[in-house]
C-alpha cells in the first residue's frame, strides 16, 4: 500500500524546511503521497508554486483553531501552555525559559500576578525536577482535542503526521487529534533555539528529528524524549546555502540595493526586538560607517525584523521608523525589508532566501544580537559580531518587559556561540569599532572557529540534510509495515 504523510507547515520557516529542500521531493520519489497543511490565505498560491504529482495542499484552519483556544476553557489552556513553556528539566540550560517567567510577570497586572505566582513556583520547583510531573503535563493537554481535522484524516488516511513543532504552536490541535486516532506523530525541529526555549511538547509525539547532538541532548535531557526516537538529521533549510542555490553575484546584489562596490559592506540583522531595542546597535553602526573610524571605507545595510511590521502601531514599528530616519540622516546607510508571504506567515515566508544568502555571503562583517543568523552566516564564513549595546532602562513603555542585551549571553544558543568563539561580542560603540576593524583587516580571523561552530550546531555541512531527514521519515514509515 502507498504510504501517506500529512505535514503541518504553520510557519514560513517550515515551508522552507519542507518545500525548498530535498525532504518532500525525496519522499515523493520513494512513492510516498504527501499532503501539506499551511495557512488558509496562501494555500492556493503555495500549491501553484510547488505543485507536483503525489503532493496535495490543504488549509490549516488557523482561524478555527485559534477560535477554539479563545472560546473553550481559555484560562486553563493558557495555563497549560505557560507551564510547558517554562518547565524543562534542570538538566539543561533553561536561562531563556526563566526570562519568560519574568516577562509574563512584568507585563501583567498585580491581580494576574497573584494568580500566576503559584503555577510559576510549581513549574520551577516541581515540573523542572520531576519527569513524572512533566509527563503528566503532556497528558493533561490531551483533554483539549478538537474534531477540526477529522475530514482530512478520513480523506487522506495518513500513516504519519509531521509538524514543525511538537505542539508548541497551533499545530498542537492537529497532533492531539492524530494521537486520539492512533496515527503516529513526528516533529522536525525548525528553529535553532526551539528545544531550549519552548520546552515540553503540547501533544503526545512519537518521533523527532533535529539539527545536532546539542539539540538532541536538550530534547532528551530537558523534555524527556526517548533517545532512540530522536534522529540527528541536520537542518534541511540550510542545504541551499551550502549548494549556493540562492546566491546572487556580488555585482547583482550591490546593484539591487544601490550599494557602493568600492566600500566594504557591514550588514546588521535586527533581532531580539521583543526584549530590547535594536536601535542603539544600528545607530552606532551608522555613525561608524559615516565617519573615519573604520579601517576601510564602509557602508551599512540593515535588515529589519519581521516584528517591525506588525499590523498595529507598536514600539517595534516606531523603531522601524527611527531606523529609516538614520538612513536619511547618515550617508552610506541602506535598509532592506524581509519579503512578506502573506496570511499569518507574514514576513517569515522564505520568499527572500536569495536576499538573505547574498547578504551574508557578500558582507565583509555581519552584525546582529544573537540571532539564528549567526549560524547561517558562519555557513558563509563571514566574520560575525554580536552587538549588545543597551538602551538604559530598555523600552520606555509602561508595562513592557525589557531585558539588558548584556544579560542574555548565557541563554543556551547565545552561550554556545560565545563559547565556540565563532565571533566577537561588542558591548559599546568603542568595542564595536575595534572588532569591526579587526575583521576588516583580517577577514579570515576566527574562520576555523566558525567552521567548527557550524559542524557542531548543524552536523551536516555538505547539503545532505534534506536527504538524510527524508531517509529517517521513510524508516519510520517502513517500520509500520
Amino acid at each position: 500500500m502507498t504510504k501517506k504523510v500529512m505535514i503541518s507547515a504553520d510557519h514560513g520557516m517550515a515551508l522552507i524546511y519542507f518545500l525548498q529542500s530535498d525532504v518532500i521531493p525525496n519522499l515523493l520519489s520513494a512513492g510516498v503521497e504527501v499532503v501539506v497543511l499551511t495557512d488558509d490565505d496562501i494555500v492556493d498560491r503555495i500549491a501553484g508554486q510547488f505543485a507536483r504529482p503525489g503532493l496535495s495542499f490543504e488549509g490549516l484552519r488557523l482561524k478555527q483553531a485559534n477560535h477554539y483556544y479563545q472560546k473553550v476553557d481559555t484560562r486553563r489552556q493558557w495555563l497549560l501552555a505557560y507551564l510547558r513553556r517554562v518547565s524543562s528539566s534542570w538538566r539543561i540550560n533553561i536561562e531563556a525559559q526563566t526570562s519568560h517567567i519574568w516577562e509574563v510577570w512584568a507585563e501583567n497586572s498585580w491581580r494576574f500576578r497573584l494568580g500566576v505566582w503559584l503555577p510559576a513556583a510549581f513549574a520551577t520547583l516541581v515540573l523542572r525536577s520531576s519527569r513524572a510531573a512533566r509527563q503528566s503535563l503532556v497528558s493533561a493537554q490531551q483533554r483539549f482535542t478538537t474534531d477540526l481535522y477529522g475530514d482530512y484524516f478520513d480523506k487522506y488516511l495518513p500513516d504519519l503526521v509531521i509538524a514543525s513543532t511538537p505542539g508548541w504552536r497551533i499545530d498542537r490541535y492537529l497532533l492531539r487529534e492524530a494521537a486520539r486516532r492512533g496515527i503516529e506523530r513526528m516533529t522536525v525541529i525548525v528553529g535553532w533555539d526551539n528545544p531550549s526555549s519552548y520546552a515540553i511538547p503540547g501533544a503526545p509525539v512519537d518521533w523527532a528529528t533535529c539539527w545536532s547532538q546539542e539539540q538532541k541532548d536538550e530534547l532528551v535531557h530537558g523534555s524527556d524524549w526517548s533517545e532512540a526516537r530522536v534522529n540527528i538529521g541536520g537542518i534541511p533549510s540550510y542545504d541551499g546555502y551550502f549548494r549556493k542555490s540562492w546566491l546572487m553575484s556580488r555585482e547583482e546584489y550591490f546593484r539591487l540595493h544601490g550599494l557602493d562596490p568600492a566600500r566594504k559592506l557591514i550588514s546588521y540583522a535586527c533581532s531580539f526586538v521583543h526584549f530590547a531595542p535594536n536601535y542603539p546597535n544600528v545607530e552606532a553602526l551608522a555613525r561608524l560607517v559615516s565617519s573615519d573610524s573604520l579601517a576601510e571605507p564602509s557602508q551599512l545595510l540593515v535588515r529589519l525584523h519581521p516584528s517591525h511590521f506588525q499590523d498595529k502601531p507598536t514600539i517595534f514599528a516606531e523603531e522601524r521608523e527611527l531606523i529609516h530616519q538614520l538612513e536619511k540622516t547618515y550617508p552610506h546607510v541602506h535598509i532592506v525589508r524581509p519579503v512578506a508571504l502573506g496570511g499569518s506567515l507574514g514576513y517569515y515566508g522564505g520568499e527572500d532566501m536569495d536576499e538573505k544568502s547574498s547578504m551574508m555571503a557578500h558582507s565583509d562583517v555581519f552584525v546582529t544580537v544573537y540571532s539564528t543568523m549567526v549560524v547561517e552566516t558562519a555557513v558563509h564564513d563571514t566574520p560575525i559580531v554580536a552587538a549588545v549595546i543597551d538602551t538604559p532602562g530598555g523600552w520606555k513603555v509602561p508595562g513592557k518587559f525589557s531585558l539588558s542585551l548584556k544579560e542574555i549571553g548565557n541563554w543556551p544558543t547565545h552561550k554556545r556561540f560565545r563559547d565556540a568563539r565563532a565571533g566577537r561580542v561588542a558591548a559599546d560603540e568603542s568595542q564595536l569599532r575595534d572588532v569591526l576593524n579587526a575583521y576588516l583587516r583580517d577577514p579570515k580571523l576566527d574562520s576555523a572557529e566558525r567552521k567548527a561552530f557550524i559542524e557542531k550546531e548543524i552536523t551536516f555541512t555538505d547539503g545532505s540534510a534534506g536527504g538524510r531527514t527524508a531517509e529517517f521519515i521513510l524508516k519510520v514509515l517502513n517500520k509500520q509495515q
